[in-house]
């Protein structure tokens, strides 16, 4: 494992913030892995695990060991009457790894085309789009404990999937480097395409995978900005999950609101909605800003420092609370 010292991490976040980090690794293999944490215990510095850098904002540099998630490789592993078995090591892109999972006639992970990052950097958002989260086909995972090196099995159960969340956003960050994750994709599949843009576009044609997939890459490359043309992180925002008094008490005055029915009651709003009407979309102040595109997406025009786009952020947050009296969360680790 080289170790390299006082480098840069522009090229390696999404937002392009020009931040750098004491020490920054690669981890390859398993002797990296083993070199990570020999060089762990031997000094008392924090250590980052980065996947795609594409759910991050990096507020300051980094004070320690900035360690990139290199791992490689995809199998099917085994099938059985309604699932196929699929795994992918955690430094895998994601977003390859669906349209692989395509090409070898599997379905199940198509209406997650497109998400940026990494197979190991997944779990831990639980990332979803159009209908369908990572954890609908979660099988396991597999993780090494820095702590103390033990190689540990997660089921789903283990992970304590939500919204957005998991085991390891909430106690496992930077303690547990996710290695593989596997995949259950069913043998018969029940499309998801209940939303306006994939419907149109799936008009008069057979649903499968591959157009399903295509319609919301495009979907997504009309709708979000690209990371590689102006620096963002996607979606900065959860959207709000409201009580149903919340929720009906807001439509009185607001009767366009959107609302998603959950399963548990409650009611899901579209946070873009909230920002959009709180005249926010585009807004600006120097580098930092409100897409033009999506009021979902905060964006780096240039040079804009991770200070300035936090300092954004706080300004929706507090517009959204004296409107509504919705407290909006942050979607993306801000490393402080």
């Amino acid at each position: 494992m080289e170790i390299i010292k006082n480098a840069s991490l522009k090229a390696l976040n999404t937002f392009g913030v020009n931040a750098s980090t004491q020490y920054y690794a690669e981890i390859h293999n398993l002797d990296d892995i083993q070199a990570l944490l020999e060089w762990k215990a031997q000094h008392d510095l924090p250590v980052l695990l980065l996947g795609g850098g594409s759910n991050l904002l990096f507020k300051n540099n980094f004070d320690g060991l900035v360690a990139k998630i290199c791992l490689a490789g995809k199998e099917r592993i085994e099938e059985d009457d309604n699932f196929t078995y699929v795994s992918a090591a955690g430094g895998e892109n994601w977003h390859k790894f669906v349209r692989w999972t395509i090409s070898q006639g599997y379905a199940g992970l198509e209406n997650l085309s497109l998400i940026p990052g990494t197979v190991g950097a997944a779990p831990i958002q639980n990332i979803g789009a159009y209908g369908v989260e990572l954890a609908d086909h979660f099988h396991s995972l597999q993780a090494v404990n820095l702590e103390n090196g033990d190689v540990l099995e997660f089921d789903k159960a283990h992970c304590q999937f939500a919204y957005r969340d998991s085991f390891f956003k909430r106690y496992g960050l930077d303690k547990l480097l996710i290695t593989s994750v596997t995949f259950a994709l069913p043998r018969h599949p029940q499309w998801k395409i209940d939303y306006a843009g994939v419907r149109d576009a799936l008009e008069g044609k057979q649903p499968n995978a591959e157009r399903i997939s295509n319609a919301i890459i495009k979907l997504r490359q009309h709708k979000l900005p690209d990371p590689e043309v102006i620096g963002n992180a996607g979606s900065f925002f959860k959207n709000p999950i409201l009580s149903p008094e919340k929720w009906q008490a807001l439509r009185e005055k607001y009767p366009e609101l959107p609302g998603y029915q959950q399963a548990d009651g409650r009611i899901k709003t579209s946070a873009a909605w909230l920002i959009h009407h709180c005249g926010l979309k585009g807004y600006r102040k120097g580098d930092a800003g409100v897409s033009e595109k999506h009021a979902l997406v905060l964006v780096n025009y240039g040079n804009a420092t991770g200070k300035e786009l936090c300092s954004i952020s706080q300004e929706i947050i507090a517009a959204i609370s004296d409107k509504y009296e919705i407290f909006l969360e942050p979607e993306p680790r801000i490393v402080v």
